[in-house]
Formats: structure tokens, C-alpha cells, sequence
């Protein structure tokens, strides 16, 4: 399975840099009330922890410089995680690089897992992906699940038989059963490699990525349902998952979208609905031959009724009713192996 364009499309999406205040495909830090104080290495009781929960991030680094000097491991993650997302001070990933790497030395994960991505970046410190390899391994064997995912990426991307690929397969499976979505999906695309495949299995974690309202799972989940792989065709539930990230604003749902819509899979066939999606995904730069044609097949009160039916789109007044039902019916991944039988919205 090596050079397959589905792995190498998920590969180091989130090591283009690292986590100082990222968003999109990058590592995005939690929120400073979802922190607990074992993310720094230190103990539950801690003044400068309980500032920086509290919000009163310059008290924080006012009590956590002095002891970070001191080589308090926990003050020092403290500190780079605030130097890092600019919260109550300016953004300094130097800084912030400085007391992640002291940190990391001491061993707390999260310290390590974040110089590991800047010694991939290169920016803030010298790039060196063999010291960030060891980096990022300590931290997964010690349980973070972010390191765990990304160690898997880096495994894959430098593999270098199938012992290797398995080895990967093992840490993104890790990650996974933690819930993180981004292995979910990265698990699923591995299970459909190889000489003997299991669909079953990759379908379900699919669904279960997609449960977590991410929405390139969704897509896939739902084109899975449509054609019926892995598991029974369900063209209305397929039409529901890709409705679901089409409105959520991923571009190929919206090509996806137009195309049940202009062939009348899962859904009443409506060209208008067709037009319209494909409208929003051709205006993001996404071309398809066939909807073209279809474009070109309508006549001008046609064309701007799916101009006006785009606009309502897009002004959120015209939520179709099987996003309302997938949201009102969302199901629950199930715990064990392979296919859930919930894959539905």
C-alpha cells in the first residue's frame, strides 16, 4: 500500500507547523477552561494553573516564569503553552519553543509532541525530523493521542515495508479509540489498503469520525452509502452524511451534493438544487465536466432560479429537511470492531 494517493493525502497535514495558534488542517490547542494540569506534567493543585483556567493569563505567567527558570517542568509547559497561543501577551513562538524544549527534556508529552512539530517546521527551532521522530514516539507511547496520529503520518510517510505500515496502523488505531476523528478517518483509509481489505471495518470508522462532525469522513461515509461499500447501499442516508458537509462548507460535498440532486440518488431529482450547489462548488474553484454540461443545458429563468436558490443557500434560510433529520437523529459510534450498523445521521 505504499504511495497510495488516499494515505499520502492524509499525510502531515497538521506538521505544517506548529500549535502557536493554528485552525483549519493544523493542531489546534484546547480551549484554556478544557485544559487540565497533567497537560503541563504537575499536579492538580497549582496557583498558576488556577490563574491561567481562571483567564488571568499575565498572573499565570507572573507566577510560572520564576519556577520555569527553576526547572519546573510544569511551569515551563505552562509558560510555552501561553507564549504559544498569545493569550494575554504577544504570540512568541520563540519563547514558546524555548520552554516546550525545556520541558520536553524532562519528559512531559504534550511538551515533547509540541517540539516535535517545530523541529518539523523549522522555524522556531533547527529542523532536525529525526530528534522530532523520537520526540513525537515519546509521546505517543505515553498516551497522547495527537502524537499518536501524527506519529502514525510520519511512519507512513518514511515506511519502508509493510511491518512499518502495520506499525503505523497500530498507533492511528490507538489515537482512534481515543475518539480523535482525524485518526478515525486516517484508520479507515488504511483498512481499505492491502491485499485483503476490510471495508466492513473501515466503514465503521468512517462513521464514527463522521459522528464527530468531520465533515471529510462525512463525504466519504456518505459516497460509501450511496455505492454500498463496505456494508448495505443506503442512498438516503448517503444523501444526508454529503448534505451535511456540503452545508458545513466543504467543496466537494457541494459537487457530491449537486450530482445526487441532478441524478435523483437519495433525493427527489431537482436541477435547480443541482445547479445551485454545483454553483458554490465551482466558485471555490471546483470544475466538473459533467455539471457543466448540466449548467449549460439550463435556460436563463432556470439559471437564476438556482442563482436565487444558491443565495438562500448560503443566508442559511433554507436548511433542507434531511439536515435537520441528521441532526435530530445523530447516532452513536459503536465501541467494538469493525461495521457499527450507525452510520446514519
Amino acid at each position: 500500500m505504499r504511495n497510495n494517493p488516499l494515505i499520502a493525502a492524509l499525510m502531515l497535514a497538521v506538521l505544517a507547523g506548529p500549535a502557536l495558534a493554528q485552525d483549519g488542517g493544523q493542531v489546534t490547542g484546547p480551549q484554556a477552561s478544557e485544559v487540565a494540569p497533567s497537560r503541563f506534567g504537575g499536579r492538580e493543585a497549582d496557583p498558576a494553573y488556577g490563574a491561567y483556567q481562571r483567564g488571568l493569563y499575565i498572573t499565570a505567567l507572573k507566577l510560572a516564569l520564576p519556577r520555569a527558570e527553576a526547572g519546573d517542568k510544569a511551569a515551563q509547559t505552562l509558560v510555552a503553552e501561553i507564549y504559544a497561543r498569545g493569550l494575554g501577551v504577544r504570540r512568541d513562538g520563540a519563547q514558546a519553543a524555548k520552554w516546550y524544549e525545556a520541558a520536553a527534556e524532562q519528559g512531559v508529552p504534550e511538551a515533547q509532541f509540541q517540539t516535535a512539530l517545530m523541529l518539523i517546521d523549522g522555524e522556531f527551532l533547527p529542523r532536525d525530523r529525526t530528534r522530532a521522530y523520537t520526540l513525537m514516539k515519546a509521546a505517543a507511547d505515553a498516551g497522547n493521542p495527537m502524537a499518536q496520529f501524527n506519529l502514525g503520518q510520519l511512519m507512513i510517510d518514511e515506511a519502508g515495508n509493510e511491518a512499518d505500515e502495520r506499525e503505523a496502523m497500530a498507533y492511528f488505531e490507538r489515537a482512534a479509540r481515543t475518539g480523535l476523528p482525524d485518526a478515525q478517518y486516517a484508520l479507515a483509509m488504511m483498512l481499505t489498503q492491502g491485499e485483503e481489505p476490510d471495508l466492513s471495518a473501515a466503514r465503521g470508522w468512517l462513521a464514527r469520525a463522521a459522528q464527530q462532525n468531520f465533515d471529510t469522513a462525512q463525504v466519504e461515509l456518505g459516497s460509501w452509502l450511496v455505492e454500498g461499500i463496505g456494508g448495505a447501499r443506503d442512498m438516503e442516508g448517503g444523501f444526508r452524511w454529503i448534505e451535511l458537509a456540503a452545508t458545513g462548507g466543504n467543496v466537494a460535498a457541494r459537487n457530491r451534493l449537486a450530482k445526487l440532486y441532478w441524478a435523483g440518488m437519495g433525493v427527489e431529482g431537482d436541477s435547480i438544487a443541482a445547479a445551485a450547489w454545483y454553483m458554490l462548488a465551482k466558485r471555490e474553484g471546483l470544475v466538473d465536466p459533467v455539471m457543466e454540461d448540466h449548467l449549460a443545458g439550463l435556460s436563463d429563468g432556470e439559471l437564476e432560479a438556482a442563482r436565487t436558490r444558491m443565495a438562500e443557500i448560503e443566508q442559511g434560510g433554507a436548511q433542507p429537511d434531511a439536515l435537520t433529520q441528521a441532526e435530530e437523529g445523530e447516532a452513536e459510534a459503536d465501541s467494538g470492531e469493525g461495521e457499527t450498523g450507525q452510520d446514519q445521521p
